[in-house]
C-alpha cells in the first residue's frame, strides 16, 4: 500500500471532519458520539476515494481497483481511529509487547520470550508522533494531547493494549505497548498456562467470594492485570463494580455477560491552562458514592493508595487493586512509601495499622523462564500472603509459597479458612493434582 498515498487522502478526510466539527459547535449542536464520528469518516472516505479515482482517469492514470480502493479505505480509517501501520503486529495473537525508539527502531517481543527487530512502523518521527495524537484523541473517555507542552502519554488501544509514549525528554519519541493478549481471563486459563495449580485457584476464588480485599504484586510485565483480570470474573454478575485507572486497561464492562454493571472511572488530566484535573485519589473518593458493591483500582502507583486503603477497611470489603512489588513481603514498605509521599503525610505506624485494616490477602506474580520446556517464559503465582494483624509492623503468613517447579503451594494454616469453607473451598486437592502430573 503506498503509504504516502493513504497519508495525504487522511488529511484529506480529516479535514473534512473537522470542518463538521467546527460547523456543528457554530450551530449549537452537539458533538457527534465517536461511533457516529467513525460512521461519518466512513462516508468521507468514499467520497474522497472517489474523486481520487476520478483524478486519476483525468490524468491517464489507472485508478485504483475495487480490492486496492477497500485497503485504501482501511488504511486511511486506521490512519483516523485506529492505529496504523501498528494493526499487523496487535492483530498477531504471539506480539505481546512493542518497543519503538525512534520510528525505523522497532523491537518486538513474543509470548514465548524471542526479542526481534521489527520494521518501521512510520516514515519518519514527526509521523510517528502523529500517530500518538491521532490515538491520544480517540482512545479514552477525553482526547489527551501529545505535544512539547504535554510529552507523556499513556492510553489504553482499541483492543485493549496498554500504550505509554514520550517526546522531548528523549533524543526520539519513543513508545512502549503492553499487548492485552487475554481479555477475557479465568482461574481455568491460568491454571492451563501453568501460572497456577487447581488448589491455589480454588483458594482465590474462594478469596473474592469471601470478599477478600486483595492486593496483586509483582514487576512490570509479570503479569499482574491479567490475574486481576480472572478474579474479577470471579465476582458475581449481581454485583456493580466501580473500577478506577490512568488509563481504561481493564475493561471489565466489555463482557456483560460477566459484569453487566460497572463504571470505569480513569484519571483526567489537566488543560493546556492547568485547569481540569481529576486525580486518582479524587476518583477513589467519588466511587464510594456510586453505590459500589466493589471498587478495583487498576493500579496503585501513588497516593492515592491512602484513599483506597480508607475505603477497603470501611465496609467496602472485596477490593482488589494491583501494585508494583519485589516480593509479598516487600509490598507493606512499597505501601508505606507511597503513604508518606502522599498529600496525608501518614506516617510508617499509622500506615501499618491502616493495612492491618485494610488488606487481606497480598499475591505475588513473577516471570519465570521454564527450563524444563526449553526456556519458555512463564508467569506464576510464587506466594500468597495473609494479614494477620500489627505490632509495630505489618504481621504476616505466607499460605502458599513456591516449590522447586515454581508453583505456590500450601505453606502455613490459613486464620480465615472457616471463612472460605463457608463459600465452598475444600483444602486438600493440591495433593491429587500433583500426583495427577507428577
Amino acid at each position: 500500500m503506498d503509504q504516502q498515498l493513504v497519508r495525504s487522502l487522511r488529511e484529506q478526510v480529516a479535514e473534512v471532519l473537522a470542518r463538521q466539527r467546527r460547523e456543528d459547535a457554530s450551530n449549537g449542536l452537539p458533538p457527534m458520539s465517536s461511533e457516529d464520528e467513525r460512521q461519518f469518516a466512513r462516508a468521507v472516505v468514499s467520497r474522497v476515494l472517489d474523486g481520487h479515482a476520478r483524478e486519476e482517469v483525468t490524468a491517464g492514470r489507472k485508478p485504483p481497483t475495487h480490492e486496492e480502493e477497500a485497503q485504501l479505505a482501511e488504511g486511511i480509517h486506521a490512519a483516523l481511529f485506529g492505529v496504523g501501520r501498528l494493526q499487523p503486529l496487535l492483530d498477531d495473537p504471539e506480539v505481546e509487547n512493542i518497543d519503538i525508539n525512534g520510528y525505523d527502531n522497532v523491537f518486538i517481543g513474543y509470548a514465548d520470550g524471542r526479542e526481534e527487530r521489527g520494521i518501521p512502523i512510520a516514515d519518519n518521527d514527526d509521523e510517528l508522533v502523529e500517530l500518538v495524537q491521532v490515538l491520544g484523541a480517540y482512545s479514552g473517555l477525553a482526547s489527551r494531547p501529545f505535544d512539547t507542552a504535554n510529552p507523556q502519554l499513556d492510553i489504553r488501544l482499541p483492543d485493549g493494549s496498554r500504550l505509554s509514549a514520550v517526546m522531548g525528554v528523549c533524543q526520539r519519541p519513543s513508545l512502549s505497548i503492553r499487548r492485552a493478549r487475554i481479555q477475557r481471563a479465568t482461574l481455568d486459563m491460568m491454571i492451563d498456562y501453568g501460572s497456577i495449580s487447581p488448589e491455589l485457584a480454588a483458594f482465590l476464588s474462594a478469596a473474592v467470594r469471601a470478599r477478600k480485599n486483595i492486593m496483586i504484586a509483582g514487576a512490570t510485565n509479570a503479569g499482574k492485570t491479567t490475574l486481576l483480570r480472572a478474579l474479577a470474573n470471579e465476582i458475581d454478575p449481581s454485583e456493580r463494580l466501580i473500577t478506577v485507572e490512568r488509563a481504561l486497561e481493564l475493561g471489565l464492562g466489555e463482557f456483560a455477560d460477566l459484569h453487566p454493571n460497572v463504571v470505569a472511572f480513569e484519571e483526567r488530566l489537566a488543560n493546556s491552562e492547568g485547569q481540569g484535573a481529576i486525580k486518582m485519589a479524587e476518583l477513589v473518593r467519588r466511587s464510594l458514592r456510586m453505590n459500589p458493591s466493589r471498587v478495583i483500582v487498576g493500579e496503585v502507583l501513588g497516593d492515592e493508595i491512602v484513599t483506597m486503603l480508607n475505603a477497603m477497611s470501611q465496609g467496602n470489603d472485596g477490593s482488589l487493586s494491583t501494585i508494583h512489588a519485589n516480593s509479598s513481603l516487600e509490598v507493606f514498605n512499597r505501601i508505606c512509601t507511597y503513604a508518606i509521599q502522599s498529600v496525608e503525610r501518614l506516617p510508617a505506624d499509622a500506615t501499618m495499622m491502616l493495612i492491618a485494616g485494610a488488606i487481606d490477602f497480598v499475591v505475588f506474580v513473577e516471570r519465570k523462564n521454564d527450563f524444563a520446556a526449553g526456556g519458555k517464559l512463564r508467569r506464576m503465582v510464587t506466594s500468597v500472603r495473609e494479614v494477620n494483624g500489627v505490632d509495630g509492623r505489618v504481621l504476616s503468613s505466607e499460605v502458599f509459597s513456591a516449590c522447586p517447579d515454581g508453583y505456590a503451594l500450601p505453606a502455613s494454616s490459613i486464620s480465615c479458612l472457616d471463612e472460605l469453607e463457608a463459600v465452598g473451598y475444600a483444602p486438600g486437592a493440591q495433593a491429587a493434582w500433583v500426583e495427577a502430573v507428577s
